[in-house]
């Protein structure tokens, strides 16, 4: 009996391997122009951000490790300079998993610090992760910019929000933003509380990002299609709709279970379909009262 569990066990895992190595090969690596040289590549993962110019080509972000030979293929049809700069927004894998294939390019990777950290301690199933190679080799604590392809490209942190290490990157020239995981376009957002997250400190990223952009600004979320201020603005008022109807279950003493169940306090963005991406409803509902109950 023991054997056969056994066989079983290793016929799953073997089939699973081969269903997630046969969605990677699949993958198609779409590009979208947003300005005269900024584009946006979608894939597996996180929205990638891409700036090309004379100077070279200026990354945000770069998916998994499987994927890096078809996202340098679709960099190559924008452009034959080398790859100069990659920017992690976070320390997850889905935009930090090709970090040791970019790296043999030529790319510096840039980050902040506590990505650095975060990369250093994955756990040792993810040797790739863990590679010295996928660390970054410039990183920052608050803000700091590049000049490159003849615009100023800001990047500033925002304290635990996705996580304890984002950064949001502001193209002043092409008028372009790139949130990172602080942004999941039409959907509830997967807020990391084990990796420094907190639905304050997410509401806080929004805010940030939405001073520094105006009506014409293209938005490109971590994840979802590429957005606007009226898009993003919308997304901030459910955040903060959500934690007002979170707060006041938690002050008439619901328990996290009760609040889990309570689909009244999220139904007008159920309705909207905000809860059929990786985040569910119940899933979110919990989150933010997990988060607003460690205050």
């Amino acid at each position: 009996m023991v054997y056969k569990k056994l066989f079983f066990l290793l016929l799953f895992v073997s089939s699973s391997s081969m269903i997630f190595a046969q969605n990677r090969q699949e993958v198609k690596i779409k590009t979208e122009k947003l300005s005269d040289h900024v584009y946006m590549l979608t894939g597996q993962g996180g929205n990638i951000g891409v700036s090309i110019g004379d100077d070279g080509v200026f990354m945000i972000d770069d998916q998994f490790a499987p994927l890096s030979a078809k996202i340098i293929a679709a960099i190559r049809t924008l452009s034959d300079k080398p790859i100069k700069f990659l920017v992690n927004t976070h320390w997850h894998g889905d935009h930090t998993g090709g970090n040791v294939n970019f790296h043999k390019e030529g790319a510096t990777i840039v980050a902040h610090d506590n990505v650095r950290k975060r990369l250093k301690e994955t756990p040792k199933r993810d040797q790739t992760m863990r590679a010295k190679e996928a660390f970054p080799v410039i990183t920052f604590n608050d803000k700091m910019s590049v000049h490159m392809n003849g615009e100023k490209v800001a990047i500033f942190h925002i304290e635990n929000a996705h996580t304890d290490g984002d950064a949001l990157l502001y193209f002043a020239n092409s008028n372009v933003l790139h949130t990172g995981d602080t942004y999941f376009k039409g959907r509830y957002p997967y807020i990391d509380l084990n990796s420094g997250g907190s639905i304050n400190g997410y509401i806080n990223a929004v805010k940030a990002g939405l001073l520094v952009i105006d009506e014409e600004t293209k938005i490109i979320p971590g994840h979802g299609s590429v957005a606007n201020k009226a898009d993003y603005e919308t997304f901030l008022k459910m955040l903060e709709q959500i934690k007002l109807n979170v707060e006041k279950a938690i002050s008439a003493n619901k328990t996290e279970e009760e609040v889990a169940k309570m689909e009244s306090i999220t139904k007008k963005y159920d309705d909207l379909g905000y809860g059929s991406g990786f985040i569910n409803s119940a899933r979110f509902r919990t989150t933010l009262y997990k988060s607003l109950r460690k205050k």
